[in-house]
């Protein structure tokens, strides 16, 4: 049987949206698009949702970083379709320098108990923006989630991890600060509250405007005179700057002193939001493939038709004045519609000039796709036991120049438990990531910070002991043992707006609010009288009350 007569027949064949590619902001847009009354056709070539936001089983996210990693091959020649040219749709190659390592081959037996994050790490903060469309939308009811037990920063080859202390009572609680430090750091949050307090109290409790501009290491060290660590905390480990902040010179992303305020307001509000997540962050079960399924499935419920395992080979263009006008499908259908989505992989035929998002006259917003030789080195670690005794899912934060001298950007790592089904009972799954424009130098900062926490067996070599003298006592910590390991370097794409728009690549960050912006303002622009996802009959407030019943402490 000839291939494409195995593709079913998709009626009917005129859309107001198509987007190809189930990632978060596909998924997002199609909801958001079907919501304000658009028709919406939302295909995906692959078996599953998600492209390059999926949680996968372990097989398939090898299989999809290796395929990813290559150019495609034009599934068409341009061509003419009765009064179109159909332009030949290729895809770019995202990931690359793809090294895997198996110590442990029983892991592949069990392939299909992981859900392996294509964009790990990431978290949510409970009051972050995300959280707040699912409430606003209600898709947070077919959703599970967990709390993230603990952060720690780790300075040092030994792999040591300290407490962050991000509360009052962690402050308390963290025997490794003096008590001059503890008083410091009580004091700095009290004027952060007081900040973004009611009004009502005295002016002199607000930080000026001159503070807010500046640079917020500078605000930390002259103004609040805090110690190079308790900035370090600050900076890297709560406000989560991916920089090295010391060097004003050549920081290639200072960090203002309101933004900085920001995300410690951000942390705070997170922490006891819901009374069943008594930590600033969570995470879904299943992974943040789930994230995007719920919009899918709230998209559906609007009308919008889904087709997996559609592959979409060309594009349709009005002969004439060559705008867009359709899609041709692998099976030879045409599709029309008045817009079109691409995800970010998908490259733009000639012919078609959209407007890019970023950067903007004024600056624009960052991103982190403003310098296209920026990219990200992603990590994952498979090991048998936990980072830390009796703690599942946690963050661990490196910061400059922790792991070596050279080391320009904090790296970011995050442990997960079975407990969020991420793997096998009594396994972990540990993400990392950092910002590179050299890979060697990215891919070093990631394999140093490994080194640090980890046990690489080597043949005849046994696991590697440290000492930990950060906790009540002296003690030995034998460092978890890999099984499985994995380092690759993902590009980073910038969103584009037109007739044909395409979406972005996963960021360098931990948490979704950059990419939530850019994803509201491309559906502005897209759709410039619509409101982004009308409100629900029930309100925010009622559905606060229960809207995470079933996540679990």
């Amino acid at each position: 049987m000839d291939e494409a007569m195995s593709y079913p027949q998709i009626e009917p064949a005129n859309f107001d949206l198509i987007v190809i590619g189930t990632g978060l902001p596909e998924s997002i847009l199609a909801a958001a698009a079907s919501s304000s009354g658009k028709t919406v056709l939302h295909l995906d070539p692959n078996p599953y949702y998600g492209s390059h936001f999926a949680s996968l089983h372990l097989h398939d996210f090898t299989e999809f970083l290796q395929t990813h990693s290559l150019p495609s091959a034009p599934e068409t020649q341009p061509s003419s379709s009765g009064e179109f040219n159909v332009l030949p749709l290729t895809t770019s190659p995202v990931y690359s320098s793809i090294e895997t390592s198996v110590f442990s081959p029983e892991i592949l037996q069990k392939s299909n108990q992981f859900n392996l994050d294509l964009a790990g790490p990431r978290v949510l903060f409970c009051a972050d923006k995300m959280i707040d469309l699912f409430l606003k939308t209600e898709i947070n009811h077919s959703m599970e989630f967990k709390s993230v037990d603990a952060s720690f920063i780790c300075e040092g080859e030994e792999g040591n991890l300290r407490n962050v202390p991000d509360s009052r009572s962690a402050i308390f609680k963290d025997k490794s600060l003096s008590f001059t430090e503890k008083n410091q750091l009580m004091r700095f949050f009290k004027l952060v509250q007081d900040h973004f307090g009611d009004g009502s109290g005295e002016e002199s409790k607000k930080i000026s405007e001159e503070d807010l501009k500046s640079p917020f290491v500078e605000f930390l060290s002259r103004k609040i005179g805090l110690s190079q660590k308790l900035k370090s905390i600050i900076l890297y480990a709560i406000s989560m700057a991916h920089y090295e902040q010391d060097n004003l010179e050549v920081c290639k992303d200072v960090l203002k002193t309101k933004d900085g305020i920001d995300l410690l307001i951000l942390y705070h509000k997170s922490g006891g939001r819901f009374p069943n997540a008594p930590g600033a962050m969570i995470y879904p079960l299943y992974g943040q493939g789930e994230l995007l399924q719920a919009f899918c499935r709230r998209a559906a419920v609007k009308g919008s038709i889904y087709v997996l395992r559609m592959p979409v080979v060309g594009l349709l263009a009005d002969k004439e004045v060559g705008n867009y006008k359709g899609v041709k499908l692998l099976s030879g259908q045409e599709l029309f519609s008045h817009k079109l989505i691409l995800a970010p992989s998908f490259i733009l035929p000639s012919g078609f000039a959209p407007s890019y998002l970023y950067p903007e006259p004024d600056g624009g917003h960052d991103f982190g796709l403003l310098d296209e030789k920026v990219k990200v080195v992603r990590g994952i670690c498979i090991t048998k036991s936990s980072l830390k005794l009796d703690v599942a899912n946690c963050l661990v934060f490196f910061p400059p120049r922790s792991l070596f001298a050279e080391q320009m950007t904090s790296v970011r790592v995050f442990q997960l438990s079975s407990n969020v089904a991420a793997c096998p009972s009594g396994m972990f799954v540990v993400y990392l990531s950092t910002l590179c424009k050299d890979v060697g130098q990215g891919k070093k900062m990631v394999n140093e910070a490994m080194n640090a926490l980890f046990s690489i067996p080597i043949s005849g070599k046994p696991e590697e002991n440290s000492t930990d003298s950060h906790g009540e006592n002296t003690v030995l910590r034998l460092k978890p043992s890999l099984l499985w390991s994995t380092v690759y370097i993902q590009e980073l794409t910038m969103g584009a707006f037109g007739c044909v728009s395409s979406t972005f690549m996963p960021d360098g960050n931990l948490q979704y609010n950059n990419l939530l912006d850019a994803t509201t303002k491309l559906f502005h622009k897209m759709y410039p009288n619509e409101e982004f996802f009308p409100e629900a009959t029930s309100s925010i407030e009622v559905a606060e009350d229960g809207a995470f019943e079933q996540l679990d402490s």
